[in-house]
């Protein structure tokens, strides 16, 4: 188990030693991934962090962040979520899922979760007919993810999630395959000192394929109809590395405040700092706040021009709560409702709402 934990640590220590030399993301590769859906959290106590909670996410919301935080699901936790995406866009995501621990004490915890964006009915338009007017079509984005997670020993957890991709429209359609990795450490007198470190969205790169990409052709020299395809460029994945650590406050019985920052390294975007506070009552009520920072590496002179200092139109504040009460005699069961916003440039930001289930 030494070795473990030593194992453990150095590769936690690497990945801290080369952060340090990571420019701030890769501005010549801004915009060239795809499937970036992946980079949506869905769930509203985290987007109400800033996602600043790599270090001690918890539960099925942990799949998104850091995936070692399903570990510390004890029973069962069912999730519901509802996001008004860009609020006004027209944009919706629902997310919901499982996390359920198997097996005797420390053998593990399983999760399961559906993503699911609903764009509405968009006009089909063509050459002859662009204003629309011969009928509609809806784009389907769905991830699923199926993760496993264990605790190691009562300072290390880890876990590892296997995420299907889909994007679909009614002629063409992309499949693929993702994973993502996690590890948090605990330390401290009281247990309130809080590392993490997780590794998202790795996997082969994407290709659209279908009807929607061939056309009927003529050959000049003999006038035969052929069916022609055309060629379509792969895609990679929006890979990233979340490092983050947190601090709890408990100077007051039943009141806690817990300061957390996360550093965020992006492969196709800009990199980013986030910061987040929560205030919690008893374990019943909380609130929290939370600011993502873009980290620039060199000037763009495009965008300076224009007077664009951010590459995403989420603008950096992040706002939430969470109201929770016991159903059961014991008090270990419980249901509770949250909810996230985020400030947006443009549209009327970004909304969130859950409900969770701990049984």
């Amino acid at each position: 188990m030494k070795n473990l934990y030593i194992q453990l640590l150095s590769v936690a220590t690497g990945v801290v030693i080369s952060a340090g030399n990571l420019q701030a993301g890769n501005e010549d590769r801004i915009g060239q991934a795809g499937a970036t859906e992946l980079l949506i959290n869905p769930f509203a106590r985290s987007s109400g962090w800033a996602g600043a909670n790599t270090s001690m996410v918890r539960g099925l919301e942990a799949q998104f962040l850091n995936v070692a935080g399903t570990a510390f699901t004890k029973k069962t936790e069912l999730v519901f979520a509802y996001n008004s995406w860009l609020a006004g866009s027209g944009i919706n995501i629902n997310a919901f899922g499982l996390t359920q621990a198997v097996g005797k004490e420390k053998t593990g915890t399983i999760g399961l979760s559906v993503m699911s964006m609903n764009f509405g009915d968009i006009d089909i338009t063509t050459e002859d007919a662009p204003e629309g007017g011969i009928g509609t079509f809806s784009p389907t984005f769905t991830n699923i993810g199926l993760s496993y997670a264990k605790e190691f020993s009562n300072s290390i957890y880890g876990g590892l999630t296997v995420r299907a991709i889909n994007q679909a429209i009614s002629d063409v359609r992309a499949t693929g395959v993702s994973f993502d990795a996690g590890v948090q450490y605990i330390t401290g007198k009281k247990e309130n000192i809080r590392f993490g470190i997780s590794l998202k969205n790795v996997g082969p790169r994407m290709r659209f394929n279908g009807d929607g990409l061939s056309f009927r052709g003529t050959v000049p020299s003999t006038g035969t109809q052929l069916t022609i395809s055309q060629r379509n460029e792969a895609f990679e994945l929006p890979s990233a590395l979340n490092i983050g650590g947190a601090y709890i406050f408990t100077w007051v019985e039943k009141h806690q405040l817990t300061v957390a920052a996360n550093f965020n390294s992006n492969s196709f975007s800009r990199d980013q700092l986030n910061f987040g506070l929560e205030y919690a009552f008893n374990k019943r009520f909380m609130v929290r706040g939370g600011y993502t920072q873009e980290i620039t590496s060199q000037a763009n002179p495009i965008l300076e021009s224009a007077g664009i200092t951010r590459t995403s139109a989420l603008t950096g504040p992040t706002a939430g709560f969470t109201i929770e009460a016991p159903f059961s005699k014991k008090g270990t069961s419980t249901f509770a409702l949250d909810y996230a916003y985020r400030a947006t440039n443009p549209f009327s930001g970004v909304h969130t709402i859950g409900a969770r289930i701990n049984l």
